[in-house]
């Protein structure tokens, strides 16, 4: 066959080809165990009639493996969620990839996502806007680095004109921007829409700062005739 045949957009067809790769690798185990050469009958799990005391005693042997198989599976997963966590997974996104709901995730590997606060500037008052991004093991620095970004940048010229602190799972917990009314930083609530902040890698993201630079300017400029 040319190139392989594409899968279903469930996935189906992967899940299928897995399992059975899968099935023939613990039963090639459970057949090593038992002394059987590779190559030799049983070669596959219906190969033996079910009624002889050989298929009893592979077919335990079987099990014995896929058990273990398990086990060593449960590690597996630990290990790959605790370096997603590492590397910045969330755990909804940990869910998803386990097809699990993002409590059970959190529930199933609690150590997983470490406690790490990203922060957010939004520079510059014209168009186009530049952002930046750093991250934190303390929400307390994250938040202060956010305030003396704010107060110190000089909006017309590009420093900072706002700035948000996103948790582990990228939802805002504190916000703020440059009021002109008060020529100093002061903090704001984001709109329901701005409170999950996507990956930074992805189109999401940067849809979300376009509607988060629009936000800010509107208070801005709101302010700003305030003042």
């Amino acid at each position: 066959m040319g190139d392989e045949m594409r899968l279903s957009d469930d996935g189906e067809e992967d899940r299928v080809g897995f399992a059975a790769a899968l099935q023939q690798l613990l039963w090639a185990e459970a057949k090593r165990r038992e002394g059987i050469p590779a190559d030799e009958h049983p070669h596959s799990v219906n190969a033996l009639r079910p009624d002889s005391p050989a298929a009893r005693r592979l077919h335990l042997r079987h099990l014995e493996v896929a058990a273990q198989c398990g086990k060593v599976a449960e590690q597996v997963m630990e290990d790959a969620a605790a370096r997603a966590g590492r590397a910045a997974a969330s755990y909804p996104e940990m869910g998803a990839a386990a097809g699990i709901t993002r409590q059970a995730a959190r529930n199933r590997w609690p150590q997983a996502v470490g406690t790490r606060w990203t922060l957010h500037t939004l520079t510059g008052r014209d168009h186009p806007h530049g952002t930046g991004t750093a991250t934190t093991r303390s929400r307390a620095k994250a938040v202060t680095a956010g305030w003396d970004a704010v107060r110190k940048g000089d909006a017309a010229t590009g420093g900072a004109v706002a700035a948000v602190v996103c948790d582990s799972e990228r939802r805002v917990v504190w916000a703020c921007l440059f009021d002109p009314a008060e020529y100093d930083a002061v903090t704001v609530e984001v709109p329901e829409d701005l409170v999950l902040v996507p990956a930074g890698s992805d189109e999401d993201h940067r849809a979300w700062t376009g509607r988060w630079a629009q936000f800010v300017d509107a208070e801005v400029e709101r302010r700003t005739v305030r003042a």
